[in-house]
């Protein structure tokens, strides 16, 4: 059976849910302000598809400026190259045979491909598999207090610079980092720092590259980054919301549900458990802000059954039946949980996108 995917001016209400929709004017303002914020700061913007998943989002973020794409997966990296984007960012160390050749089949095909290594491991195996026919670009990936993947002294970067230089597969293209909010003096002074060491030893550093949503308005604070990478932004969610980045007119994405049990006066039941929503709580106590009902608290999610406790609501109760819209606490996997994304104007529906790169594989 097909699935009856709504026509352009359908109303939102009509729509079976749960699904996530995307405001067309929200999502237009915020790719249209982050991009003239970094442009007014003289630096290059590579968005992370990773929010979004969808060629088509893609190209308004390129059309408003973006220079090129951020992947995390070379599945990503393969479907957005499908769709005709040149210039592709893959920002996880990339181990294994086939993962390496269907990068080096990738890195043959589009124009400007670049990955990341924070090991001399990481880089034995691309140097192993790239030749000076074809070098592939790679950054160094740098910890600069986010605690997850990246070398942990300017130093460090330096020493893998240098591997990166004497493979002649490679091609240094300079250094990266996803720091920790409120991080900017701690990514300044390290890119600042590997800089030195680099222009010491002659090796020349083009891309300095940092990145974050919930930094993105303090790209400026780290003046020696070239380019800033982010993906929230584009649709915002309740984190983003709570953190002070965004307003409520900010919020692209909404999940539409429906009410289907009012058990008893304090609880409401909705179709969007935690295969719509996502478990991520994110601090949050809850599983997402429902609109128009201030006080309504979403306590718990089953796979298809989202509880709600009305004992806190302000103004008036949802009766069953009734379509209300959830602000998700973290946007980018409710992405990974839909095959499409519904977009509308002013309740209309516009069109409907594939959401092309979700669920894929390595």
């Amino acid at each position: 059976m097909t699935y009856p995917w709504p026509d352009r001016g359908t109303p939102l209400e009509a729509i079976s849910t749960p699904m996530p929709v995307i405001d067309e004017d929200r999502l237009a303002a915020n790719i249209l302000r982050a991009q003239s914020y970094l442009d007014g700061h003289g630096k290059a913007f590579r968005p992370h598809i990773k929010t979004h998943k969808i060629p088509a989002i893609a190209r308004q973020q390129l059309q408003a400026g973006a220079i090129g794409i951020n992947c995390q997966k070379v599945s990503e990296a393969e479907i957005f190259a499908d769709a005709g984007f040149d210039d592709i960012l893959i920002t996880y160390n990339i181990l294994g045979a086939a993962k390496l050749s269907r990068l080096k089949a990738l890195n043959a095909r589009i124009g400007r491909l670049s990955v990341v290594a924070d090991s001399a491991e990481t880089i034995a195996g691309l140097a192993g598999t790239f030749d000076a026919n074809r070098p592939l670009a790679v950054l160094v990936e740098c910890d600069t207090g986010g605690k997850r993947c990246g070398v942990q002294t300017p130093a460090a970067a330096l020493a893998l610079a240098e591997h990166i230089v004497a493979a002649s597969g490679l091609a240094f293209k300079g250094i990266l980092t996803y720091p920790a909010p409120g991080g900017a003096e701690k990514v300044e002074s390290f890119i600042r720092q590997t800089m030195v060491l680099l222009a010491e030893k002659g090796i020349a550093c083009p891309v300095r590259s940092s990145g974050g949503s919930p930094d993105f308005y303090a790209a400026h604070l780290v003046p020696s980054a070239t380019e800033h990478r982010a993906g929230t932004y584009v649709y915002n969610d309740r984190a983003m919301l709570r953190a002070g980045h965004c307003t409520a007119g900010d919020l692209a994405m909404h999940v539409l549900a429906t009410v289907v049990s009012r058990p008893t006066a304090e609880r409401a039941v909705l179709d969007c458990g935690s295969k719509a929503l996502t478990s991520d709580l994110l601090g949050f106590s809850d599983y997402g802000l429902i609109e128009g009902y201030e006080g309504a608290k979403i306590i718990s999610l089953s796979e298809e059954h989202a509880v709600v406790d009305l004992s806190g609501c302000v103004l008036g109760k949802p009766e069953i039946g009734e379509v209300i819209r959830v602000v998700p606490n973290h946007t980018c996997v409710v992405s990974n949980l839909f095959d499409r994304m519904v977009f509308h104007k002013d309740g209309l529906v516009t069109r409907v996108e594939t959401v092309a790169a979700r669920g894929t594989v390595w």
